[in-house]
């Protein structure tokens, strides 16, 4: 323990975090720059907070304080101690009504703040698009301002009072009038008044240096005011009295389509007399779906407010009067207005995705120019993208002239890395000449602060640094940022990955089959930490229930990029600090539709649990169930289910099972089925299949016999077949045998394949994929391919009922055997229960259950294969009602294993459980996935049902 982590731990009654992982989730935020700290504190008060300055002061360690860390200029990543104040110091202390303000704790995530103020018609002004995570201290530190600045400012407009502590560890309460000022402060300003005045470009979005012209006599010497935007170099926030604004009881959404960027750009100014709440801007390149919106190559999204919804309507068709269009739509419906809003506020990470899947960084995101400015910058801008021969789509904050956009910089060789520094440098005075601010949003941090001379003169930014100086003497807090910056092209993130591709089992396809591409597809904006799943979401359910940035998509991205750079993590795929962090990950596969760049979290585990176990004993887990398969195929062919669910019905017995196993000692074991499900099906047709009248007679589809239906919940596949079969279609199983077998009975028994082939069954191999036994995988998945030849010569779809089997054929399969062009060809045929009834059966009207339902949609379902079919489907059948998001908290082998049962039961409680317990009497509670069925039943002694078993029960009654 060196004497810091001592001293700190001596001190401070929060918690201390030297060790790797906690250094390793800190390196970086939101930006494309990187820093080592020595360790990070979780403050509990103010008190913690002085004695860690004291401690770092006497020692010359630097301090910078941390939020949510989706900063994008770097100024949240140092080589000192790092203050996070999201364990502990995030609590909204107080709300006053009638005053319309509120006291916050600089922890505290803006969109707690915004459901408390909600039920007093209030909310918090500005709203940046990572309102879902990031948290007050930041947005004070940034001066963060969001798309309902037009109507609301900045978050500098919003502060009342601050309580900060100075590194010296002076406690002050800034305010107007100089409430709170430090010694030297106020002379520095007398000083220099004329310069103040006549220095700083007025702008609605002027965040670029220190906004030392707060302090004039004129504008009532707000040094609250001045302090936001500080990116904590002057002092550490640790309480806020902030204000709130009325929220509209309405609100309406024009969405005014127009043929480019630059035609919405040169419009936004003139809609700014409307009053409107928003004016933002973005164009096609950002949009994966057109669906929706009005005709047109970019839009202007425009928010208006009213008491009543005719009244928020009425302003927003006067909108849309106004605009010059090429076509428009007014929305009023609140689910509509959140659709299209998810749209505007994932561009954030869309963006860092070319159209064509390239790159592109952030670096020169949020800079502003004034309104009027705007179509002009643009054009200009865009010309010098060209001579550099970068690309970007410009996005954002139109009606305030702010622009974000990320540019496909090539940050990782020499070359690349000098044209960046060119370019910032020709842009930074592009922006000037139109009279605008090197930052509008996010701060200078590291990405601009050298630049500010350009912007300000060298006397302004020595202005800057004598104000610095008045505040921290000492050179203390985020050392670096703002003033005396270090250079906007070192400490950059990527220069520490290694240059050749790392050799690795899957494909991936959409990284160039570059696993440090794939892992470098996190950048931060950490959509992965929001504290509930919106709507039918479900990243991240580990990082809910645990709280900890080391069980987030975000933070397990970290440690495989530490990994990679092998600095801090030096052990490469044997790292323990790794496989920790990725072994509460669910491998739900929601990261991979809910996270903006598409990370694929279960993918990068079986990876990394492929190296790390390789030639070594792995947990026992893996080979209870990762080869479940195996012993369950066993079990059915020595007909000893009966044997083994009596055995398993022996406390004692069961006990001892589950600790060999390496299975949770609360969990039950699931029985096994009495008669497989193929079995069943030979026994009803033994020959090749039915004929004569009254047989279907429409299209063949093969329907995959899973594990879990096979051995465990055969009654679906029965109840599949029901209905299948119920809609005309003719039902066949996958042949046993290998060779040139026959399609349509299941046992393929060709005299040349009983001669050439033996017995085998198809699988999927997703609990070889889970457990990361991928050269297993591999084998299983080859010789399913060999069965499966027979079925890809015909235009048979392949319907598979376990949504998690359906997903591993269309994802795992194809990126895992990369090489057979069978892979491809198996997963382009694979459909859901759904999906096979809407594509091949279309005439087909299910029976009239008539009932509400309730659930959780499959996270597999919801994260690869999409449910809009099985929506319709249910609205066909007369299911009414939405099924949950989030994930079951099961997931596979994930809520079995040993040490995974509270988070496992956390996840459930997130949203499965309550939407099941408020479900009225009646309700069906469908559940498509196994685990998602033994969760229900373990947890809630709650039957859930598929749906192929609901419609095949409506048969039986009409």
């Amino acid at each position: 323990m060196t004497d810091l982590e001592a001293a700190l731990r001596t001190a401070v009654r929060g918690e201390v975090g030297f060790d790797v992982t906690s250094r390793a989730l800190t390196t970086m935020d939101a930006s494309n720059y990187r820093r080592v700290p020595l360790g990070v504190v979780a403050p509990r008060d103010a008190d913690d907070v002085a004695a860690v300055l004291e401690v770092c002061r006497a020692r010359g360690v630097p301090v910078v304080a941390r939020g949510g860390g989706t900063s994008i200029a770097g100024q949240a990543t140092g080589t000192g101690v790092v203050l996070d104040f999201t364990r502990h110091m995030n609590r909204l202390v107080s709300l006053d009504r009638e005053a319309r303000t509120a006291v916050v704790q600089p922890g505290l995530v803006l969109d707690r703040l915004q459901q408390a103020a909600a039920p007093h018609g209030l909310r918090f002004g500005p709203d940046p698009s990572t309102h879902s995570r990031c948290t007050l201290g930041g947005m004070i530190g940034n001066n963060s301002c969001g798309s309902h600045s037009v109507a609301w400012g900045t978050t500098a407009d919003s502060v009342r009072e601050l309580t900060v502590l100075t590194a010296r560890g002076e406690r002050l309460r800034l305010g107007q009038e100089w409430a709170g000022a430090p010694e030297g402060l106020r002379e520095l300003v007398d000083g220099d008044l004329a310069r103040l005045r006549t220095g700083f470009p007025d702008l609605p979005r002027r965040i670029s240096g220190y906004a030392l012209d707060a302090l004039l006599p004129e504008k009532g010497a707000d040094v609250a005011r001045s302090f936001c935007g500080s990116e904590g170099t002057l002092g550490v926030l640790t309480e806020a009295v902030v204000r709130l604004v009325e929220s509209p009881r309405a609100r309406a959404l024009a969405v005014l389509g127009y043929a480019d960027e630059a035609g919405a750009a040169q419009a936004a100014a003139g809609l700014l007399p409307l009053g409107p709440l928003t004016v933002e801007g973005m164009a096609v390149d950002l949009v994966p779906s057109t669906e929706g919106l009005p005709r047109g190559g970019a839009w202007l999204f425009v928010e208006t407010g009213g008491d009543t919804a005719a009244e928020a309507r009425t302003r927003a068709e006067a909108v849309v009067r106004a605009a010059d269009v090429v076509d428009a739509l007014v929305v009023t419906d609140p689910a509509g207005q959140r659709t299209l809003w998810r749209v505007r506020e994932d561009a954030s990470g869309t963006a860092t995705r070319m159209p064509d899947g390239s790159e592109a960084w952030p670096g020169w995101e949020d800079c502003a120019v004034p309104p009027a400015r705007l179509g002009a910058y643009l054009r200009d801008f865009r010309t010098l993208l060209t001579t550099h021969g970068l690309r970007g789509t410009p996005y954002g904050h139109f009606g305030d002239g702010c622009i974000h956009v990320r540019i496909d910089f090539d940050l990782l060789t020499d070359a690349g890395v000098a044209r960046f520094r060119r370019f910032s440098e020709e842009l930074a005075d592009v922006v000037v000449a139109h009279g605008g601010s090197l930052s509008g949003e996010h701060g200078d941090g590291q990405a601009r602060a050298e630049l500010l001379p350009r912007m300000y003169g060298e006397e302004t930014v020595a202005l800057f640094e004598r104000a610095k100086s008045v505040w921290d003497p000492d050179d203390l807090l985020n050392p670096g940022m703002l003033v005396r910056p270090a250079p906007l092209d070192a400490n950059l993130r990527f220069s520490v990955l290694p240059r050749e591709p790392v050799d690795v089992a899957f494909g991936y396809p959409s990284d160039g089959g570059d696993f440090s591409a794939a892992v470098r597809r996190c950048v931060g904006v950490a959509k992965c930490r929001t504290t509930s799943a919106a709507g039918s979401g479900v990243m991240c359910p580990s990082f809910r229930a645990t709280g900890d940035e080391a069980h987030s998509t975000r933070g397990r991205a970290r440690l495989l990029h530490e990994m990679l750079a092998g600095e801090l993590v030096t052990d490469g795929w044997r790292s323990t600090e790794v496989r920790d962090a990725l072994d509460l990950c669910l491998s739900c596969k929601g990261c991979r539709s809910d996270c903006p760049v598409e990370v694929d979290m279960a993918t990068y585990k079986a990876e990394f649990l492929h190296h790390h176990y390789a030639g070594r004993r792995r947990p026992a887990a893996h080979y209870a169930m990762g080869w479940l398969p195996v012993w369950l195929r066993w079990a059915a062919r020595t007909r000893t289910a009966p044997v083994v669910n009596a055995l398993a019905s022996v406390r004692p017995l069961a006990a001892v099972a589950k600790r060999v196993g390496g299975i949770a000692g609360e969990r039950e074991v699931p029985r096994l089925a009495g008669e497989p499900f193929s079995r069943w099906w030979r026994r009803r047709r033994p020959g090749a299949g039915r004929s004569g009248p009254g047989s279907p007679s429409g299209d063949l589809v093969v329907l995959w016999p899973d594990t879990f239906t096979e051995y465990l919940s055969p009654s679906v596949g029965r109840a599949a077949v029901r209905v299948l079969e119920a809609a005309g279609l003719r039902v066949a199983l996958p042949p046993t045998l290998r060779g040139r077998a026959v399609i349509g009975d299941g046992t393929s028994k060709s005299a040349m394949a009983l001669l050439t082939a033996r017995r085998s069954r198809v699988c999927c191999g997703l609990t070889y994929v889970s457990t990361g036994q991928l050269d297993r995988a591999r084998a299983v998945m080859r010789r399913t391919l060999d069965l499966m030849t027979p079925v890809l010569e015909t235009s048979a779809p392949v319907v598979v009922l376990e949504p998690s089997c359906a997903a591993a054929l269309r994802t795992d399969l194809p990126e895992l055997l990369h090489d057979d062009p069978r892979a491809a060809r198996l997963a382009d045929r694979v459909v859901t229960f759904a999906e096979v009834l809407e594509r091949h059966a279309p005439d087909w009207t299910p029976p009239a259950v008539n009932r509400p339902a309730t659930g959780q949609t499959h996270c597999h379902q919801h994260a690869v294969l999409g449910d809009a079919a099985d929506r319709r489907l249910r609205e066909a059948a007369g299911l009414t009602g939405e099924l949950s998001g989030g994930c079951c908290g099961l997931a596979g082998n994930f809520g079995f294993e040993e040490g995974h049962y509270e988070v496992s039961a956390a996840c459930a409680e997130d949203r499965l459980l309550p939407a099941v317990r408020e479900a009225p009497d009646g309700t069906v509670v469908l559940a498509d996935g196994f685990s998602c069925r033994t969760q229900l039943e373990q947890l809630a002694g709650v039957r859930g049902r598929h749906l192929a078993e609901v419609l095949a029960d409506g048969l039986g009654r009409s």
